[in-house]
């Protein structure tokens, strides 16, 4: 089966609910995918950012039964089913699917320096196995160039999406773009990284985003402003609110515990459920304070 939905727009990953013994809250899942949905969104993610590689089989499972039910056909849901071999990238793929996933995003294998034919073989051994659309993961540390891309979406037509997110995205969404046409191939390009350059992004031939869901209403209204050809309106609303970009999206599992703390500020998650699970990299409570004052400047808080 080939996939041939065009999915276009704002796709933001979910963070994970969690209570202080790591425990899914299915509930505060459930709320967010609600509230994610009442805000526009095109689709959701549950991907790196859901912390969906510290996940079990059963929790995977889980995670994805609850945002595709709570979903209900109201937007496009994509479960990442990365995996270091092939076989088990093709299982973990074909049982998203089976959940009712209507797309998955996968990152190349990073153990080991893989030559070409070798990733060539390990996606399209995905594409065939699935009937819907397969994200290629570009990733920092497993990049996914814009000719592997093109290849890869010649050879099987549900590889035609990616998200560019190995820094800088700039250039990867342009080149990517720009090598797509030149060969004829009709590729979805949304980019990532925290949705950090989007409006940079869509001048240069991306067509979604898949941000964090913190700021989902945001990216949503830039998208709205966009498409109705309001540039300066759409940039003006994204320069607004790069302060809580950069403060949410820092490394070491910091994005982890502050993207939930202001989904808790924002009123979809209880107070319990905003911790991450191990390793990451836990905020201070001056950390948590600046991030609240951010929030009501914003006019984002409850």
């Amino acid at each position: 089966m080939v996939a041939d939905s065009k999915m276009t727009g704002v796709y933001p990953i979910l963070p994970a609910p969690f209570d202080s013994k790591g425990r899914l809250v299915t509930d505060d899942l459930t709320s967010l995918v609600e509230w994610s949905v009442g805000k526009g969104v095109h689709g959701l993610g549950i991907a790196f950012a859901s912390e969906v590689y510290k996940l079990n089989e059963a929790e995977r499972d889980l995670f994805l039964k609850t945002v595709v039910k709570a979903s209900h056909g109201r937007a496009k849901v994509v479960m990442n089913t990365t995996a270091e071999g092939t076989d088990l990238a093709v299982q973990l793929a074909r049982r998203a699917e089976e959940l009712g996933a209507d797309a998955l995003m996968v990152r190349p294998p990073v153990y080991g320096a893989w030559p070409g034919p070798e990733l060539t073989h390990h996606f399209v051994s995905i594409g065939e196995a699935v009937g819907v659309p397969v994200f290629l993961q570009d990733q920092p540390g497993a990049p996914v160039p814009p000719a592997m891309a093109v290849e890869l979406a010649k050879r099987n037509l549900n590889l035609r999406y990616i998200k560019v997110e190995n820094p800088p995205t700039v250039p990867g969404v342009a080149n990517t773009a720009a090598a797509a046409k030149a060969a004829g191939v009709d590729m979805v390009i949304h980019g990532g990284y925290w949705g950090y350059f989007f409006i940079e992004e869509l001048r240069r031939g991306a067509v979604g985003t898949m941000p964090d869901t913190t700021m989902a209403d945001v990216f949503v209204r830039i998208w709205d402003s966009w498409q109705a050809g309001k540039e300066d309106l759409a940039e003006a609303e994204f320069h607004k609110y790069e302060p809580l970009l950069r403060v949410v999206g820092q490394g070491q599992g910091l994005c982890d515990w502050l993207s939930k703390h202001v989904m808790y500020r924002r009123g979809v998650f209880s107070k319990g459920s905003t911790y991450a699970r191990r390793p990451a990299l836990a905020p201070d409570n001056t950390q948590l304070q600046e991030l609240d004052r951010l929030l009501e400047e914003l006019g984002l808080g409850a």
